[in-house]
């Protein structure tokens, strides 16, 4: 018996780290925005014979093996495809992973990894499929694994696709899909990995501190990045492509102020050999610290920042906006 699934990561346009909790609650109307790509983590499940577990993951070269789930935990050679393993009590089964996106690339492959983890397992042991089930169960497992509070919004490009707006409130998190032309913002894009990953719970983890602690420059921040992302989003429905570039740019601007790792000199010489061939904003994707960095521009210009990234040794990364979330088979 076989059973696979995949989920997309994502690209973050505004607004994120305000989708950890209890952070939008300290600031009204917070929203987050961002857009699945077709960069999507894979998982098989296939049966066994010896009654035994074994995960095994093709990116990274790890595995983990085990008689029974009791004997599986978040210490070994693959944290999270372990914990939801045991979650589910999986038996009798290699489970193997797959990512198209690089390590530490900060376009939420670990979180369209959980999503297609929980997917497949759930339909393996006949536990619920249902969108809260896994979402709910995708973020905890996560946190689990990495060991600080996970944010909302990766979780929910990976399950359901396409350009979306996160709101956070109160009482409950929604999410609202927006009406962009995918080409258009497409073309508008270059995606590269700079090439140092980055550990994105340490810097959340940091910045949220310093917010419980009072820090009035990162609630501050947070203000404004929050502003931003409402300001992008009006300008994404109407398709005011200028007014997208200008508030990606804002959102930066905010961002790499929050904490002191944010940006590095290397991301920032990246920016500026992209500006100098016409992009008009760029932005890390996730934290930051390293990862992707996406450069916007005219789609006129779109080659010329693309060879700029590349000539400074970054690798460019081929995408196109994915309408479909997760897919179960």
């Amino acid at each position: 018996m076989r059973t696979v699934s995949s989920a997309p990561a994502r690209i973050d346009l505004a607004g994120g780290t305000l989708d950890i909790w209890p952070l939008y609650l300290f600031h009204d109307g917070a929203v987050t925005l961002n857009a699945a790509i077709s960069l999507r983590a894979h998982v098989e499940i296939e049966s066994r014979a010896d009654g035994r577990l074994e995960l095994r993951s093709i990116d990274t070269n790890r595995q983990q093996r085990a008689a029974r789930w009791t004997d599986l935990d978040g210490r070994g050679e693959l944290p999270l495809v372990a914990l939801a393993a045991r979650h589910y009590q999986m038996e009798n089964a290699t489970v193997t992973t797959r990512g198209e996106s690089p390590a530490g690339a900060g376009i939420a492959g670990s979180s369209a990894l959980a999503i297609a983890l929980c997917g497949a397992m759930a339909a393996r042991t006949g536990a619920s499929t249902g969108s809260e089930d896994l979402l709910r169960i995708a973020k905890n497992v996560e946190c689990q694994a990495i060991g600080v509070p996970t944010g909302v919004q990766d979780y929910r490009p990976a399950l359901y696709g396409g350009v979306a707006a996160v709101e956070l409130r109160a009482d409950g998190i929604r999410r609202v899909e927006l009406c962009v032309d995918p080409q258009a913002l497409e073309e508008r894009i270059v995606l590269a990995y700079t090439g140092a990953p980055r550990d994105s719970g340490a810097n959340n983890w940091e910045i949220t501190k310093r917010h419980i602690d009072g820090d009035r420059e990162v609630f501050d921040r947070f203000e404004r990045i929050r502003d931003t992302a409402v300001a992008m989003r009006r300008a994404l429905d109407r398709g005011e492509w200028d007014e997208v570039g200008r508030r990606i740019a804002d959102e930066w601007e905010n961002r790499k102020r929050l904490a002191p790792g944010v940006t590095t000199p290397a991301i920032e010489s990246l920016i500026a050999r992209a500006a100098s061939a016409g992009a008009t904003a760029a932005k890390v994707c996730g934290a930051g610290g390293g990862g992707c960095l996406f450069c916007y521009g005219p789609p006129g210009a779109r080659e010329g920042i693309a060879d700029a990234l590349a000539g400074a040794g970054a690798r460019l990364l081929d995408f196109r906006i994915e309408p479909e979330g997760l897919r179960l088979g």
